[in-house]
């Protein structure tokens, strides 16, 4: 029972933590339709609307009046699975990426020459993978839903018209649902029992940007986003089938982890070609290399098993890691068409922090190239509209998981596509 609660318990903690690379992952990297674009190149330097509270705080002194950015991105992951073998059987539609929706909203006032203010509310990390039921892999992961919402309230100071700084701290809530079917050998058949754990929390961050006009037509930002220190609370259920006795069948366990999610640096550079070509790069990166371990606990029985108490306190585990830092790179551009039009496109290589040896069906992401389109059109002279399309095409992985009875090897082939609609208006 020990090795089933506790490797499950765990998987919530590996997916929460993975939940933060859309850059190397299934999480989320736009809380901006502009910067989708080109591909996020500049995130950190262009500061072309009230997205830059997340991009670069420091940009709030560039925007003038008050601006209001808001907007949606919508995911379309698709997976082929190949080459696979391992016990018990079970089928591999790769089917398991709901189309997902991820909104987002900014607002910004400038109330001086110097001073700005302003927040944000978007979704910096989420995961959803839920494989069909009696997929083959459902003893490393059968379902799993992250969601994270993020509050910024932010300022910024402009120095003089060329260097500024901006700063604004992050309430982040976490929460997190998780399901995996272990295989017991319970005479013959195989029969499955199913973990399914809950866990939330609220942890305090913060985001720090400064950007300089280096030259007329050169301009440099740098983005620091902090580690975020998580402590999530919840409970893990465990239900076993009609033949399962003893501490296996309907319990429920308190469980607690500990996670630091890691910092990342954004360094980015816009340069004016023409008054009507922009050229924009960038480099991201993170620290991933802090999760090397993690260490779980369970304890306090709720529940029941027959009218017999269960075991009141289940061991704690610590399992190795072993992630590595990753760096992320893009270049992109934009061309003012017409006063009203601006074209923009990018190209993104992203690095996964996972291993061939620690990889699971939960989080089977490898590194990725990004191909981006976008266009802004102004409908009026306060207000912009802003489409862009993203195609993301990963490296094909393996992921090699190996545990009695249990055991699963797979090739995975992932790509997806997204799309993004904005609109700024400024008042």
């Amino acid at each position: 029972m020990k090795k089933v609660m506790l490797k499950t318990t765990l998987s919530l903690a590996i997916a929460m933590v993975s939940s933060q690379l859309f850059a190397s992952g299934f999480a989320l990297n736009e809380q901006s339709v502009s910067g989708m674009g080109t591909g996020f190149a500049g995130r950190s330097s262009s500061a072309d609307d009230a997205s830059t509270v997340y991009g670069n705080p420091a940009g709030m002194s560039r925007l003038n009046g008050q601006q209001i950015t808001g907007g949606v991105a919508a995911i379309d992951a698709s997976t082929d699975i190949k080459d696979v073998s391992g016990r018990p059987s079970g089928s591999n539609k790769g089917d398991m990426v709901p189309f997902t929706a991820v909104p987002f909203g900014f607002y910004t006032n400038k109330l001086d020459d110097q001073w700005a203010i302003g927040f944000g509310v978007y979704a910096p990390f989420g995961l959803v993978t839920d494989y069909e039921s009696g997929f083959q892999g459902r003893g490393f992961g059968s379902k799993s839903e992250v969601k994270v919402m993020t509050f910024q309230p932010t300022v910024s100071y402009a120095f003089n018209d060329k260097v500024s700084i901006g700063f604004g701290p992050t309430i982040n809530r976490i929460s997190g649902v998780l399901e995996s079917d272990k295989t017991l050998v319970i005479g013959a058949p195989f029969a499955d029992t199913n973990v399914k754990i809950k866990g939330d929390d609220t942890a305090l961050g913060f985001n720090f940007g400064v950007l300089v006009q280096a030259t007329d037509t050169t301009r440099v930002g740098l983005t620091y986003h902090s580690k975020v220190k998580y402590k999530l609370e919840g409970h893990t259920t465990v239900t076993g089938p009609a033949q399962t006795q003893g501490a296996l069948r309907n319990n429920r366990y308190d469980a607690s982890l500990k996670i630091e999610t890691p910092e990342s640096y954004d360094l980015s550079v816009t340069q004016d070609l023409t008054d009507a070509w922009k050229l924009y790069g960038g480099a991201t990166w993170t620290r991933w290399s802090r999760l090397k371990e993690i260490t779980v606990n369970n304890d306090g029985v709720t529940g029941t098993n027959g009218g017999a108490l269960a075991p009141s306190r289940i061991a704690n585990i610590t399992e190795e890691q072993n992630w590595h830092d990753t760096w992320a790179y893009a270049v992109g551009t934009s061309y003012q068409l017409t006063k009203q039009v601006v074209l923009r496109t990018g190209l993104t290589f992203d690095q996964s922090p996972t291993n061939n040896t620690d990889r699971s069906p939960r989080i089977p992401t490898g590194d990725r190239t990004i191909f981006s389109v976008g266009l802004g059109y102004k409908v009026m002279d306060n207000m912009t509209v802003d489409l862009a399309y993203s195609y993301l095409k990963e490296e094909d992985i393996k992921v090699n998981n190996t545990s009695l009875p249990s055991n699963y090897q797979a090739k995975y082939q992932n790509s997806a596509n997204g799309f993004g609609l904005g609109m700024t208006y400024t008042f």
